[in-house]
Formats: C-alpha cells, sequence, structure tokens
C-alpha cells in the first residue's frame, strides 16, 4: 500500500518566482531596511564617462562596495573623489538587477577627518609641482603702476573694501570687480571662470583689459578655504598671461593657488599694497630727482664756462694774429706796380722776336712747298688703278655669293629629303598602314569601341577599313575610303581587328 503512495518532496508546495521578481523582491526589502546610510570607505576604481555620472568603489580591508553619484550630485559635491581618499559618505541602498549586485546610490561625501584631507591636498601638490606648475621660471614680474586692476572675490564682503580703501590710500587707480563665491560647491568653478575671463578681455576695448589681478578672501578653516586648493583654480592661475597676485586667507593659511600665482601676498591689504607704490613717496622721489637734475644741468653749465674762459686766456689776442698778415700784405702791394710793369715789357720784346720771323716771303716759300706735296700726292692717286681695284672687289663678291646661294640650296634640300622620310615613316606607322594589312576600326555613337561590353551598348557600329568604311546599323552603303575622312584616333586608343 505504501509503495502506491509517494513520500512528499521537500519544498514541493513552495510558490515559484520569476527572475524579476525575486530580483524586485530583494531591492524592496533592501532598500526598506537601509533606506538611508554613512558609509566609510577608501576610494577605488573612480571611472567617469560622457553621460557626467561617477562609478566607484568603496572599500575597506576585506570588502568592496559599488556606489554611483548621478552627475547632478557630482556637481554638488565640495570635494571632487580622488582614488586612494578615505571619505564618508552618505546615500541609499539599493540592487542593480542587471548584474545580481548591491550598491549605494551617494548623496553626499565629505574627506573621514582633516588627515585625509591633508593627504589629498598634499597628493594633489605634488602631481601639479611635477607638471611644473609652480615652477619659479613661470611666474611673471608684477607691473610697477598697472592701470586697471581686476579683483577676483565676493562683493560684499570686506575684503572689497579693505582692498579699494588701501588702493585709495596709496595710489588711485581703476578698479575692475569680478564677483564670485569664495567658498562652498561654486567657488572653484566661478574663480577659475572669472581668472580666464579677465584674461580674454581686450585691451583698451570697451571694458578694458586689467594690468594686474588679485585673487582674494579672507581666513577661514581648511573646509572654508578648499575651493582655492582644486586643480581648475590652480591651472587657471598657471595659465593666467595677466600678472596675478593670491591673497586667500591669513598668512599663516596656504593654498595651492598661492604656489600657482606670480605673487603671495598674507592678506588681502597686502595684495593693494603690492599692486601699487605709495602716491606721495613717488611725488617726493620725482621732487627729488627734479632738484637733481636742475642742480647737475646748473653746475654742468658752470663748469663748461669756466673751462672756456680757461682756453680763452690761453688763445692770443686777434690783433696779434693779423699783425704778420697785415705786414705782408702791405709789402705785397708795393710790390705789385713793378712787377706788373716788368711783366709787360717782357712780353712785349717776345712778341717782337716773334713777329720779325713772319716776313711775306718766308709765308709764300711755305705755301709753294705745301702745294707741291699735295700734286705729288694727287699724282699717285690713278683713277684707272682704282676702277681695277674696284672691278677686282666686285667679281670677288660675287663669286662668294654664288657659294653661299649653292650652299644655302644643298642645306635646304637636305631639310626637304628629310621631311619626306619623316612623313614616310609617319604614313608607316600611322594606323591607315596598320588598315592595309587587314586590320579594321571600330567606332560606336561616334567614339572608338574598345570593347566587348562597348560595342554590345553600341546602338549603331561603324567598322572603317583601308579601302572604306562600312555601317553595320543599315542607315546607309559602305562608303569608299577616298570619299570618306575619319578621325585618326587617338595615341594608343582604337580596335584593330
Amino acid at each position: 500500500m505504501s509503495d502506491l503512495i509517494d513520500d512528499p518532496e521537500e519544498g514541493g508546495n513552495a510558490p515559484e518566482f520569476s527572475v524579476s521578481d525575486l530580483s524586485g523582491a530583494i531591492k524592496r526589502m533592501i532598500e526598506g531596511e537601509f533606506s538611508h546610510v554613512r558609509v566609510r570607505g577608501e576610494l577605488g576604481r573612480i571611472s567617469q564617462p560622457r553621460s557626467g555620472h561617477i562609478y566607484l568603489d568603496l572599500k575597506d580591508d576585506s570588502a568592496v562596495l559599488a556606489a554611483i553619484i548621478w552627475k547632478g550630485v557630482a556637481t554638488r559635491l565640495a570635494v571632487q573623489p580622488e582614488e586612494g581618499m578615505e571619505v564618508v559618505a552618505t546615500g541609499r541602498l539599493t540592487t542593480f538587477p542587471g548584474q545580481s549586485r548591491y550598491q549605494i546610490i551617494i548623496e553626499d561625501m565629505k574627506p573621514a577627518g582633516m588627515g585625509a584631507l591633508m593627504a589629498m591636498l598634499e597628493k594633489r601638490k605634488t602631481a601639479l609641482a611635477a607638471e611644473g606648475l609652480f615652477a619659479p621660471e613661470r611666474k611673471q614680474a608684477l607691473p610697477y603702476l598697472p592701470e586697471i586692476i581686476g579683483v577676483v572675490t565676493s562683493p560684499s564682503g570686506a575684503v572689497i573694501r579693505d582692498i579699494l580703501h588701501r588702493l585709495r590710500d596709496r595710489f588711485p587707480r581703476k578698479v575692475l570687480i569680478w564677483p564670485v563665491a569664495v567658498q562652498g560647491d561654486k567657488c572653484a568653478g566661478e574663480v577659475a571662470r572669472a581668472i580666464r575671463g579677465l584674461n580674454a578681455m581686450t585691451p583698451g576695448g570697451a571694458l578694458p583689459r586689467p594690468d594686474l589681478i588679485i585673487v582674494a578672501r579672507g581666513g577661514g578653516s581648511v573646509e572654508d578655504l578648499w575651493g582655492f586648493n582644486e586643480e581648475i583654480v590652480v591651472r587657471a592661475a598657471a595659465e593666467s598671461a595677466i600678472p596675478l597676485i593670491s591673497a586667500v586667507g591669513h598668512e599663516t593659511d596656504t593654498t595651492l593657488i598661492d604656489y600657482a600665482s606670480d605673487k603671495r601676498a598674507p592678506t588681502p591689504t597686502a595684495a593693494a599694497e603690492l599692486a601699487v607704490p605709495v602716491r606721495m613717496d613717488l611725488l617726493a622721489w620725482v621732487e627729488g630727482q627734479g632738484a637733481r637734475l636742475s642742480h647737475a644741468l646748473s653746475q654742468g653749465v658752470s663748469l663748461r664756462g669756466q673751462r672756456l674762459r680757461d682756453l680763452a686766456r690761453a688763445l692770443p689776442r686777434a690783433e696779434v694774429l693779423l699783425d704778420a698778415p697785415r705786414q705782408r700784405l702791405d709789402a705785397l702791394g708795393e710790390r705789385l706796380p713793378a712787377a706788373l710793369i716788368r711783366s709787360v715789357q717782357v712780353r712785349r720784346v717776345h712778341l717782337s722776336e716773334t713777329a720779325g720771323a713772319l716776313r711775306p716771303a718766308l709765308l709764300r716759300r711755305a705755301v709753294e712747298g705745301d702745294r707741291r706735296r699735295l700734286q705729288a700726292t694727287a699724282a699717285r692717286l690713278n683713277v684707272h688703278a682704282l676702277n681695277r681695284d674696284i672691278a677686282q672687289k666686285r667679281r670677288d663678291l660675287d663669286r662668294v655669293s654664288a657659294r653661299f646661294s649653292d650652299a644655302a640650296g644643298r642645306q635646304v634640300q637636305g631639310w626637304q629629303d628629310r621631311l619626306a622620310a619623316l612623313d614616310r615613316l609617319r604614313e608607316t606607322l600611322g594606323y591607315k598602314a596598320t588598315l592595309k594589312r587587314g586590320y579594321a576600326v571600330v567606332r560606336g555613337d561616334g567614339a572608338v569601341v574598345t570593347t566587348l561590353a562597348a560595342a554590345a551598348g553600341a546602338a549603331a557600329l561603324v567598322i572603317e577599313f583601308a579601302d572604306g568604311m562600312l555601317d553595320l546599323s543599315g542607315a546607309g552603303p559602305a562608303v569608299p575610303a577616298t570619299k570618306v575622312k575619319p578621325k585618326t584616333p587617338p595615341e594608343g586608343q582604337g580596335t584593330l581587328f
């Protein structure tokens, strides 16, 4: 009897769940049991895809918890997550059925104590220093007297009033204020945008570009000043083409922007003192320099006048210098009439001697001698001899001309023979000579056909032979080659059969 009744199987009456139902039940149980939790752990495996969400792990010595920070929460975090940082995360625990795992959705995250915060700060400082952002050679010299000073700070705090008051006392300058949040989630982004915005201004524009930038904030805790430790602020300060003074916190407060700036001021008031000199000191210095210049000029003129007087005493008087030349002039003036009379007498004697040699008989003999020489020369110039010479030169010219004409004719004939040979060679190498050897040229639709496919697709085919052309379209009879002048196919084209 017992063999006819099967023993009931253990759990045989348990209800069946689908995978989705079971995952949903687990999800509801975990979210109901752990609605909001605070978890302390070390950050690891941080990734941030293009969506802006942050995926990371919270871990300790023996366990790992997957975590997600949605994009909207990530932009509000006071401290951005970095691998190896120890934090306290607040969020809600949930599951991800697609991968059968549980995870925490982080809604807030803070460093786990001051030690972790300072360790992260030191790590960031080391990494930025390795890139050379804090190198001394990158720092620029501050302008001695800037025309416009840009101040990046909160417009409602005491810092801006201290800076303006100090500038007014020392040397009034134009101040361009860029209001920003100096603490909280928006601090880093607004400060970085302010620095880059001031650098992007046009010099001499409607809103002129400043010659100096002051980034200022009053004192506070490390958390309050943390926005000035963010990497985006440090890089903006290091990239600034305008000299930048950092005046964040009190003298004992140090932030990373202090290392990247061109000059660090212990307080905002000290930043104003570094920015401009004291006007009264400059005026006193200018007056002193003017007095020194006037004294130097007057002393120089006095010294040169004294030297001129000393040199003048060493020179002889003008009357003394002119005595000897005046005496020589008088002596020469007395000798001049006698010298002129003597010169006229000498020239008169020379003229008389020369005129005595020019007698008419002597001139006639000279003319008669020249006439005889001319007649002798004319007798030697025989006209008949000249005519014979000219005739001989003409015969020589005719002989040379005949030789030149023969040579030119032979050269022209040679060129004609060579041209005829080249024309025969052209005819031999042309496609018509090939047609005479039994080949043909096929044309279809006015173009040369070179392939079977082109011949099959042509509406009409015309075949050219050596003695004429054959139209295969039926439009007309064959035409003798003497009545048709087909186009010569281009070099390398055409179909020969």
